[in-house]
């Protein structure tokens, strides 16, 4: 990958705000053509121009210059040193967890995607590497939960789909006095609400698929790192498991960057509406937000966020409302995934979160009656009636 040197808008863009910076990206302009729109770089191989010089680029599961693009603009974005784009959100998880070894202790937050929860489980346990699911919001707990041989603190906030905060200054600052890597999934806020970074985590992971492509067309992932010397650790391995995102994902990814700003702000919005309409309504029991001023870690997420993000989960008084809500929404759509700009439901106990064994989904108060909600870009009326004809309809 070319140093950031060689980027000539990449230290002025330092001074933009991120609503510009989204929409520029790194090189933003193709420097060969002039073109506005970066170029999709179609090839799998290059030319080399002689055998004593190395060129900069070779081969695409190395190096491809629309994802180099996508990767140095979420540099930016994420204030870091160094950007992985690879094929899914998946993907990036485990090029992260292939910094641990044999032996090594790592610890997570409880409530997780179920994706994280299986690979934990099925890859590394059976790899020697032991593990500890806890509340991270907790960090009593947390110090007690460390281990000599604990190497990475892995961190959702907020968590997926209890809506937990937790405090990455904090814990970064915990995990760095033992020596240990942390490690933030940033997916549901972007660095548009949220830049772990620059409160201390070493490492973003972010499933690129959601809320940064923003319209349900592409499946990617995103790896951002503060050390450069992590970020070569990360490169063999990308090189090693090809997980190298192509030029057309890359390319889908970097225009639907340019309108975050936009629709992080619009999803916000909405969900705030939509949330607070919720808490009135009877059979909601519950309502999970991280905005609501009475979330036991709203200043939390004040001190380290500049929004709330678009997600919400509820639970309802039965599974026939369940039922009904699944069964009678028009506007809003019953699918997995999140952060596009239409409104999507899940029901996390048989759709997300089914690795995650009964008991655990239990505990943490992932029960048959809860849903949850990406709220999308569409009026913000429609989505609250779409919601009212079918829980009261």
């Amino acid at each position: 990958m070319k140093d950031s040197k060689e980027y000539s808008n990449f230290d002025r863009k330092e001074n933009l705000k991120i609503a510009s910076k989204v929409v520029h990206g790194a090189l933003g302009v193709d420097p060969a053509t002039g073109s506005i729109s970066f170029p999709i770089y179609q090839s799998a191989t290059y030319k080399h121009s002689s055998i004593e010089k190395r060129d900069p680029y070779n081969y695409s599961r190395c190096i491809n210059p629309t994802r180099e693009e996508l990767e140095k603009t979420m540099t930016i974005l994420e204030e870091g040193t160094r950007a992985f784009a690879v094929s899914s959100g998946m993907a990036a998880i485990t090029l992260v967890f292939s910094l641990l070894r044999p032996g090594d202790h790592l610890i997570m937050s409880d409530d997780i995607y179920g994706g994280t929860f299986r690979e934990v489980n099925e890859v590394l346990e059976v790899n020697g590497i032991s593990h500890d699911s806890i509340d991270l919001s907790d960090l009593d707990l947390l110090k007690k939960t460390i281990k000599k041989n604990t190497k990475m603190i892995f961190i959702e906030t907020p968590t997926n789909p209890m809506m937990k905060v937790a405090d990455i200054e904090k814990i970064s600052k915990i995990g760095h006095e033992i020596g240990a890597l942390v490690v933030v999934d940033n997916t549901f806020l972007t660095p548009y609400f949220q830049r772990p970074l620059t409160h201390g985590a070493d490492i973003v992971v972010h499933s690129g698929t959601k809320y940064l492509a923003g319209h349900n067309d592409v499946v990617a992932g995103i790896v951002v790192v503060k050390d450069s010397q992590i970020g070569e650790k990360l490169e063999i391995q990308m090189y090693i498991y090809g997980a190298g995102l192509g030029p057309m994902d890359s390319w889908i990814m970097l225009r639907g960057i340019k309108t975050l700003a936009l629709r992080m702000d619009k999803h916000a919005e909405n969900a705030m509406k939509v949330a607070n309409w919720m808490r009135k309504q009877p059979k909601i029991e519950k309502v999970y937000y991280v905005g609501f001023e009475d979330h036991k870690d709203y200043e939390v997420t004040k001190k380290q966020t500049t929004g709330f993000g678009g997600m919400i989960s509820f639970k309802v008084d039965s599974t026939k409302t369940v039922n009904n809500i699944l069964s009678r929404l028009k506007l809003i759509l019953f699918a997995e995934s999140l952060g596009g700009v239409e409104s999507l439901i899940t029901h996390p106990v048989s759709r997300t979160h089914t690795e995650i064994l009964e008991e655990t989904r239990e505990a943490l108060g992932i029960t048959d009656t809860l849903l949850r909600l990406s709220v999308g870009i569409e009026d913000a009326d429609d989505i609250i009636a779409d919601l009212d004809q079918a829980i009261n309809g």
